[in-house]
């Protein structure tokens, strides 16, 4: 008997489906079925989803009203499967709360999606285990490329990029052996670049703070190289691993002020820590750049809102995510370009920090 006090199965209020969007078997549409009821070929359907404008404007209302009626959506992975070939191209950044970052990626999508390419992006986190885990999953989604914030280093996964047999593309670094085409960054100028403003300004005993490995210990032994050079003392060095906001850059400065001795400068290999640290600083009561100067590297937005004013080293994030994008469109379209590997230009952004 029926608990009237519990909704039974006849109780429960059932929402139709729209008319149209349901067949025999209660499973989602095919393509083929559109293209049955469009009087049409499963190809023109799919010519329609990708490049509209090649099919004539009676033909392809007609199909999408079919599509509109069915709620038939494409599945890119399905078709991957099936043929072999995708259109699904995958983005992993290595922080997806960078604006460069995110610059970056945006102009390669805008760059991929006119011709008919999704792009997905994913984040590695800076962490080893998850890009062996991503670079694995590779296998499963069978994309027709994949970019990165960054440079493969360890040698299982770029043998396993290697083996998917698809175009990768490294950014963000200018290592030597690219698993494939590079757009990518001189680091090292960058900290030399570092080094070379602080001693214009007369900064003698300096500190670093950034990551111990990848692209900020290149930026780190770029700056020991100058200042060494330049007869600068780099007095502490301040190494952090995950970057996930201000609060690094906070704690960063902070662990660099409790080691106590004299420094005039401190070059911060990342602007969301250069950010944090003049945040701090502010905090104290110090006065940037009468105690202590600060200079960073990428340029964010909050780089000329904050007082003094960041000043950073920068590069044109955008433009690199579209120069990728370029050269992914030339591979995929059998006409590669005759350079694969390019760097991106940098130059100083001055503001008051320094």
């Amino acid at each position: 008997m029926t608990d009237p006090a519990k909704p039974g199965y006849d109780d429960v209020v059932r929402i139709p489906a729209p008319p149209g969007r349901s067949n025999a078997t209660g499973r989602p549409p095919r393509i083929e079925e559109v293209a049955e009821r469009a009087g049409v070929a499963p190809i023109t359907v799919s010519r329609v989803l990708r490049h509209p404008e090649k099919v004539n404007r009676e033909t392809r209302e007609r199909i999408l009203e079919v599509i509109e009626a069915t709620g038939y959506a494409s599945n890119p992975h399905a078709r991957a499967l099936r043929s072999g070939r995708s259109n699904v191209v995958v983005a992993f950044v290595s922080n997806i709360l960078s604006q460069q970052f995110g610059l970056a990626v945006r102009s390669f999508a805008a760059t991929l999606e006119p011709e008919g390419f999704e792009v997905l992006v994913g984040q590695t986190s800076y962490s080893y285990a998850k890009e062996v885990a991503m670079i694995q999953s590779l296998r499963g989604i069978r994309p027709a490329a994949v970019m990165f914030t960054g440079v493969i280093e360890l040698e299982e996964n770029r043998t396993a990029l290697a083996e998917l047999g698809i175009p990768v593309i490294e950014t963000w670094a200018y290592p030597r052996d690219p698993i494939d085409m590079l757009v990518g960054l001189p680091n090292a100028d960058a900290g030399a670049m570092a080094a070379r403003r602080l001693a214009e300004a007369g900064h003698r005993r300096l500190a670093f703070i950034g990551r111990s490995s990848g692209r900020g210990a290149l930026r780190r032994d770029g700056f020991r190289m100058a200042a060494a050079r330049l007869g600068l003392e780099i007095v502490h060095e301040i190494g952090v691993g995950e970057i996930t906001g201000l609060v690094d850059g906070r704690a960063a400065f902070t662990a660099l002020l409790d080691r106590g001795g004299k420094v005039d400068a401190v070059f911060c290999a990342n602007d969301l820590l250069a950010t944090g640290a003049l945040i701090e600083a502010r905090a104290r009561g110090l006065s940037v750049p009468r105690d202590l100067a600060v200079l960073g590297f990428g340029d964010n937005d909050v780089a000329d809102q904050i007082t003094p004013g960041l000043t950073t080293i920068s590069f044109d994030a955008a433009a690199l995510g579209r120069i990728a994008g370029e050269l992914l469109l030339a591979r995929l379209s059998g006409t590669p370009s005759a350079e694969q590997r390019l760097a991106v230009d940098l130059f100083l952004v001055e503001r008051g920090s320094v």
